[in-house]
């Protein structure tokens, strides 16, 4: 009976693995400028504002509301109207080298500080991403360098 026991406990690890890895973290931008609050509702306590474009990982989905979680890994409440499907991420190193290719040789496009969103065009291999400075410059950095991805 005790093999039994120990297949059924193998199994179902197993199964709950396979839907963990099925998973898929969830990011949106902040479409405009926008209070976040302690709770899911209008009448719940304002905490700050969070300015448009900002990263956020949507983490709960509740009657028009999402509980997000940002870059420093804080926990709160945002309207679904106040979100956009537009990805970026934001600069989380003193300074990310952007370069003209996906490659740490290739030539330096530009510099971006701690704190500085980009839009995420696309993921590329090898733990690059391209992004776009909302003055019009793009490139690839590293995924190690930005929060969103």
């Amino acid at each position: 009976m005790a093999p039994r026991r120990f297949s059924a406990q193998v199994t179902f690890f197993a199964a709950l693995l396979a839907a963990q890895a099925s998973w898929a973290l969830d990011y949106r931008s902040v479409a405009e400028a926008a209070p976040a609050y302690d709770a899911p509702s209008a009448k719940a306590r304002p905490l700050f504002v969070m300015h448009a474009g900002t990263p956020v990982e949507l983490v709960v989905s509740l009657d028009g509301w999402f509980k997000v979680r940002d870059g420093k890994g804080d926990l709160f409440w945002m309207e679904k109207k106040h979100l956009a499907d537009r990805r970026t991420v934001i600069v989380r190193v003193d300074r990310a080298q952007v370069r003209a290719a996906a490659a740490e040789k290739s030539t330096l496009v530009f510099e971006a500080e701690r704190d500085v969103v980009l839009d995420l065009i696309e993921a590329a291999p090898g733990g690059w991403v391209k992004v776009r400075h909302r003055d019009g410059q793009a490139g690839f950095l590293k995924v190690a360098q930005v929060w969103g991805m």
